[in-house]
């Protein structure tokens, strides 16, 4: 098996393995090490043919293979780049690199509108983070933003093309896991947009998870509209029994009151099991799920900053699911 080395830290991995699965198993071996993991924003592993869109995973090779010891002449998308034995990888060590990854975000951050204050996704947006680490602070475009004509897509869906990064997500779950796509990219170039087939609009049993998978504001939950912010939720675990997907979800709660519903993300921020329509729409009662526990937030998430303690969400849980004896006799370390 070849053997590559990203930021000084060697792994030996399957043949075909791309640069960007790698470091994420490096990620996963030593949670220390997770910074040697490019950002990603259009990859989706569990999306056929996804990535190579929108080039925030760039990395630097600086030695091609044993055999080949050369350098890539540039940077290289780390999600389409299969390992070479005895290839070595520059991620976060190579000044350069994260220079073309600070342009790449802020060719990204050209058209994207201010909308972080009034947007449904801050707090989740991959787009935040990424401006917090590679943006600059003050834009230096002077030209007037695209903007599209809104349209409607359902009433279940709401999309903001102004906010879109045409990350082909969205357009991959309706090809892959739907039985009928009605959306897709429309012309060409920087009028470009996601946009429905004439007097259609997205509604199959799976289509709600196009908002699971964007990765900025551009798909958001019309039911959960406005409702929240989301570090003002409380997110845990449930399930409930149901014959057209896992029925395992995230239920995000305020009081005892079910606010929205999406599906369980692994740490790279992408969905484990996608659930149906009926799960995340039609069942906003806590009493239709069983709840398992808090939801195990990631460390950077601004969910985790202050106010997501285990202590208060073990009293949330006993006061929201009083029937469930488990959680009531289970018991949180203090922090």
């Amino acid at each position: 098996m070849p053997k590559v080395t990203i930021d000084n830290i060697e792994i030996e991995v399957p043949e075909g393995t791309t640069i960007l699965q790698a470091a994420r198993l490096i990620g996963e071996r030593n949670a220390a090490d997770r910074h040697v993991v490019p950002p990603t924003m259009c990859y989706y592993s569990s999306l056929k043919t996804s990535g190579g869109y929108c080039r925030t995973c760039i990395v630097k090779v600086t030695k091609g293979s044993d055999k080949d010891p050369r350098p890539m002449p540039k940077p290289v998308a780390s999600c389409r780049t299969n390992v070479m034995d005895g290839m070595v990888v520059a991620n976060t060590t190579d000044a350069d690199l994260l220079d073309a990854r600070r342009a790449v975000t802020e060719f990204l951050l050209i058209n994207h509108p201010l909308d972080c204050p009034i947007c449904d996704q801050a707090g989740e947006c991959h787009l935040q983070d990424l401006g917090y680490e590679h943006g600059l602070e003050a834009s230096r475009y002077q030209f007037e933003r695209r903007t599209f004509d809104p349209i409607d897509i359902g009433t279940t869906i709401k999309l903001h093309m102004n906010r879109c990064i045409l990350c082909y997500r969205c357009v991959k779950v309706a090809d892959q896991l739907t039985d009928g796509r009605v959306h897709g990219v429309i012309n060409r170039g920087d009028v470009s947009e996601i946009s429905t087939y004439i007097q259609n609009v997205v509604e199959n049993d799976f289509s709600g998870n196009v908002i699971d998978v964007c990765p900025v504001g551009a798909l958001t939950d019309r039911t959960f509209r406005f409702a929240s912010r989301v570090w003002f939720t409380n997110p845990v675990d449930a399930h409930r029994d149901c014959p057209k997907c896992s029925g395992k979800a995230v239920l995000w709660l305020k009081g005892q009151e079910v606010l929205r519903v999406t599906g369980r993300k692994d740490q790279w921020g992408e969905v484990e099991d996608f659930i149906c329509n009926e799960c995340r729409f039609e069942h906003k009662d806590l009493k239709a799920w069983t709840v398992e526990g808090p939801r195990k937030i990631d460390r950077h998430s601004v969910i985790g900053q202050g106010h997501y303690e285990l202590k208060r969400q073990q009293r949330m849980l006993e006061s929201a699911a009083p029937n469930v004896p488990e959680l009531n006799k289970a018991k949180q370390p203090d922090r």
